[in-house]
């Protein structure tokens, strides 16, 4: 999803039919990626895109949101199955990171002022769109793009589901806000259109209190395993060789 970066309309979910001096196209939704592992991104989109049309070839660009969870049903089987689960400020996303932080008794970092929405998917579920998309695939010549993700929430939003999830676990759950180690609109206007997976039989695993529950144990059973020198972020977009910054606990 972060192909599409923020803009001020809503995003569709690949392509945006305009008219302009009163002729009419349907044209590849713009891209604005907001970093260069997006901008790579959009590159594979393109790349793709020309050989659905000089080769025939049919393609499914999964544009992906933001992924929550440890855990799909295969492989709770077995404990050697576990899935990664990143925290750091690099590779963590941003509910993942904020269970860690409560369970180790660390404040959420908000960075900036917070207002920063994206798309959330459960990792079941991106198991499943992937599943849905080889079962249905796109004709030959077509290059079809879903939006692959089941809710949108703000970091604040995240924040405050954390926070009250903890105080159920007797977690004392503190949110900090720090200075954005990324250049992004901390607040704008966000609203992306997902229905193409869903009328194909998606069946979404939404964010609730029980999954919230069960991500914050999880992240509590192991947080002896947590380097919190890891936690805060260490690079700056804006400052080259910037040092990590360390929050008390």
């Amino acid at each position: 999803m972060g192909e599409y970066g923020t803009p001020n309309i809503d995003i569709e979910e690949g392509f945006l039919t305009i008219t302009h001096n009163g002729r009419t196209d349907t044209l590849p939704y713009p891209k604005q990626a907001s970093s260069f592992y997006h901008l790579s991104k959009v590159h594979d989109s393109h790349n793709i895109a020309f050989t659905c049309k000089a080769w025939g070839i049919r393609a499914t660009d999964l544009n992906q949101g933001v992924v929550y969870g440890v855990r799909t049903d295969e492989t709770a089987m077995h404990e050697e199955l576990s899935n990664r689960f990143d925290y750091d400020g690099i590779f963590g996303t941003a509910l993942n990171r904020f269970c860690v932080q409560a369970a180790v008794g660390h404040p959420l970092t908000v960075y900036g002022k917070g207002g920063q929405t994206r798309g959330y998917l459960d990792i079941r579920d991106t198991v499943q769109c992937v599943e849905l998309a080889i079962a249905n695939p796109a004709k030959p010549g077509e290059f079809r793009v879903f939006n692959q993700f089941t809710e949108q929430f703000s970091v604040n939003e995240l924040a405050k589901l954390v926070t009250a999830a903890g105080a159920k676990l007797g977690l004392d759950v503190q949110t900090k806000s720090v200075p954005n180690p990324r250049v992004e609109a901390e607040e704008h206007y966000y609203n992306a259109k997902h229905t193409k997976l869903v009328e194909l039989g998606l069946v979404p695993h939404l964010l609730s209190d029980s999954l919230l529950d069960s991500l914050l144990n999880f992240a509590v059973q192991h947080k002896d395993r947590v380097d919190t020198a890891q936690i805060m972020p260490n690079v700056s977009w804006k400052k080259m060789g910037a040092k990590p910054k360390t929050v008390s606990v």
